[in-house]
């Protein structure tokens, strides 16, 4: 499995409080999956600014540079039950 495998992606900005909000309920899916936290910051990516700008934070098993609008993704608000159903897609 590669890293990418083996990841969670949160969608995330400078200063977004709701971001850590997000992280309590990311967490506990994280322990119980063995996946791990890669923050991705939106604003280096026009895409993702396009597509979530006022939607994060959000999570997604895809790494940045393969997000469209048709990814499967978690907008806010969601819960670590729905964190974990994602994860236990990969």
């Amino acid at each position: 499995m590669s890293s990418n495998e083996k990841s969670l992606y949160l969608l995330t900005t400078l200063g977004c409080s709701l971001c850590q909000k997000a992280k309590l309920e990311i967490y506990p899916a994280l322990s119980a999956t063995g996946l791990q936290l890669v923050e991705v910051e939106i604003t280096d990516h026009a895409h993702l600014i396009a597509l979530f700008a006022d939607k994060i934070p959000v999570v997604t098993l895809a790494p940045a540079s393969t997000i469209t609008s048709r990814t499967q993704v978690l907008e806010w608000p969601f819960d670590s039950l729905q964190v974990q159903q994602l994860c236990l897609q990969r």
